[in-house]
């Protein structure tokens, strides 16, 4: 049970503001590119997820992995299953204090390693199974559960039992940044 000294409360700014190394960290404002393969992951996840869960962008997660405060992150991208977050808990999906089961963060020229390293160790240690980070310049995707990571692109095809059935062709899906 979490008590209110357990949680760490930041402001509302807008972009977001992520609880990370121990300090308020302001999200980077994404840019071109960033905004592109963010609809394109939403516009291609969203039919997969309906029946299944719950998946939106820019949405506000309380994780708590164990022995530590409980903090909010807030991924670019990421998928809840209905088997972990009931579809009749509404309100409970405004801001879930259950980790999602997958996140997707699209990485921006002004995103810190450091700073993404922490983000997806919280998630994995608070029991998100897949954090996948996509990478624009790169034309790549890296996979992260807690097995390891495994790097994808252009010629892969995306898919991970976090994400049953779910599968993205990357040279299509990077094909998106020359439209």
């Amino acid at each position: 049970m979490r008590t209110p000294a357990s949680l760490v409360i930041v402001r509302e700014t807008k972009p977001a503001t992520e609880w990370l190394l121990g300090r308020p960290v302001q999200k980077v404002s994404p840019k071109f590119a960033h905004s592109v393969m963010q609809g394109a992951l939403c516009a291609r996840l969203r039919p997969w997820a309906r029946g299944r869960g719950r998946m939106g962008p820019e949405w506000r997660f309380w994780l708590q992995p164990p022995g530590e405060e409980s903090r909010y992150l807030v991924p670019d991208i990421a998928y809840i299953s209905y088997a972990r977050l009931a579809r009749e808990s509404r309100a409970e999906a405004e801001e879930p204090h259950v980790a999602p089961d997958a996140v997707f963060e699209v990485l921006s020229p002004g995103d810190r390693p450091a700073l993404l390293a922490h983000k997806i160790d919280v998630h994995l240690r608070a029991g998100t199974t897949l954090v996948v980070v996509v990478d624009p310049a790169g034309r790549s995707l890296r996979a992260i559960d807690r097995d390891g990571e495994r790097i994808l692109s252009a010629g892969d095809t995306f898919e991970h039992d976090a994400l049953p059935e779910y599968r993205l062709d990357l040279a299509e899906f990077f094909a998106e940044l020359d439209a």
